[in-house]
């Protein structure tokens, strides 16, 4: 069905206000209605609140949201890219001083591409925050259902759900485990959806400060969840015996939130697994990693920082390689079977020559240079952070074909799926507009 609206049906949005309900009731059957309105692109939605009250009505149904995000999620996949303006890029230890003196108006920028062959800017978002810290960019937690979930710094204390489609935000209320509070800690925070009960909840894993040994990782992590349906937090009860990388991402897979963690053994050593939170039930579960380290590491794996993403309706892991341009990715085939961890090492300069690689492992070390994989396409290939050619390519991990996205890369780059979505028009009453 075309965007475009009947010109008799526009003409009717011009009635006045004591008439409106009526004249649409007579134009349109109520079976009809929120089928047209459904395949209607979002920001028309959303303007369309304004017709009538029956129309707002139907628009703000938790139902009709459902039933929009349904239809968002088949259409055409999105990827969204969170980049920083120059002032942020180039901002130094050593001009520190200078950033902060410097006019705050620029921002970050959000755009969504379309995940296609050609890979065409779709859309640009305004970003109407900015972080208490002048210079400091927020931390993306994670997208859900068309919502960005974001913190202002590595303690977690300012959390925000943000919906650009809808020009709509909630910033959470401040959690109960801070720094204050503990006297020292550290966090991590993941972002998701319960289908079980409708509800999209944020968690917080803290890593406390163990004055007695002057360091984290000895007393159990605090673990709490914000409800977007309660607006409130609730600390988990269920022990978790096990360190936390802070400020690690979290992807949300299969109703779950996943982490790499450290435990500590009897011999001081440290391995690394993934803990598994489900959010309905919110039990802990773990998978087991490949083994990442070297036989002289004698299993301790503290050193080792491997990061793991979303990947499909699976896990991927990128441990990166100091040694060589290369990274390596670890894909889990078969989610949590860890038996099913395949290895495959991708090669951003494909096509070069031994020699011209070795070549460039010079200037890497000298420069420290490294290439980040950032995430995944619809199609399984990976996006790759060129630091030496400051822009982002996409890779086949089967054919090493590379392809540019024609992206200029910064500091603080995100990567994540999206689907545009009404999420948060059911809440006037605890979202902010602006």
């Amino acid at each position: 069905m075309s965007d475009n609206l009947p010109a008799k049906f526009s003409e009717s949005l011009l009635i006045k206000e004591e008439e409106e309900e009526v004249a649409m009731c007579d134009f349109l059957p109520p079976e009809i209605l929120p089928n047209i309105l459904l395949r209607l692109p979002t920001k028309s939605i959303v303007k369309f609140t304004s017709v009538c009250k029956t129309w707002r009505s139907l628009i703000r149904n938790p139902d009709f949201i459902s039933a929009h995000l349904k239809l968002s999620t088949d259409n055409q996949p999105l990827l969204l890219f969170r980049f920083c303006s120059d002032w942020l890029k180039d901002a130094r230890l050593k001009d520190a001083m200078s950033s902060m003196r410097r006019d705050t108006h620029e921002k970050e920028v959000y755009k969504l591409y379309c995940d296609n062959q050609d890979f065409n800017e779709h859309t640009r978002f305004d970003f109407p925050f900015r972080t208490p810290a002048p210079g400091a960019p927020f931390r993306v937690v994670g997208t859900c259902n068309g919502l960005v979930c974001f913190t202002a710094d590595c303690f977690s204390r300012i959390i925000v759900l943000w919906n650009p489609c809808v020009r709509m935000f909630v910033e959470l209320p401040k959690p109960n485990v801070t720094y204050q509070s503990y006297g020292g800690c550290c966090a991590s925070a993941g972002f998701g959806f319960d289908s079980k009960t409708n509800d999209y909840k944020v968690v917080r894993v803290v890593s406390v400060l163990d004055w007695r040994r002057n360091e984290f990782g000895v007393t159990p992590p605090k673990v709490e969840v914000y409800s977007l349906a309660t607006g409130e937090w609730s600390l988990v009860t269920t022990a978790l015996p096990c360190a936390v990388h802070p400020g690690d991402p979290m992807p949300f897979v299969n109703g779950a939130l996943h982490w790499v963690a450290l435990r500590r053994t009897n011999y001081e050593k440290y391995p690394n697994f993934i803990t598994v939170l489900n959010l309905g039930d919110m039990v802990f579960r773990e998978i087991a990693l490949p083994i990442l380290s070297d036989d002289e590491d004698d299993g301790d794996e503290s050193h080792i920082h491997p990061v793991i993403s979303a990947y499909g309706n699976s896990l991927a892991l990128f441990q990166e390689e100091f040694r060589t341009p290369c990274v390596n990715v670890w894909l889990m085939k078969r989610y949590a079977d860890a038996s099913s961890w395949t290895k495959i090492v991708i090669f951003p300069h494909i096509g070069l020559r031994d020699q011209d690689i070795n070549d460039i492992i010079g200037v890497d070390l000298v420069e420290g240079f490294k290439h980040r994989a950032k995430g995944f396409r619809k199609s399984g290939e990976v996006v790759v952070q060129l630091d030496f050619e400051q822009r982002l390519v996409s890779q086949d991990l089967e054919t090493q074909e590379r392809k540019d996205l024609r992206i200029s890369a910064y500091n603080y780059t995100f990567v994540g799926s999206y689907v545009k979505s009404l999420v948060l028009l059911d809440k006037p009453n605890r979202a902010a507009t602006y």
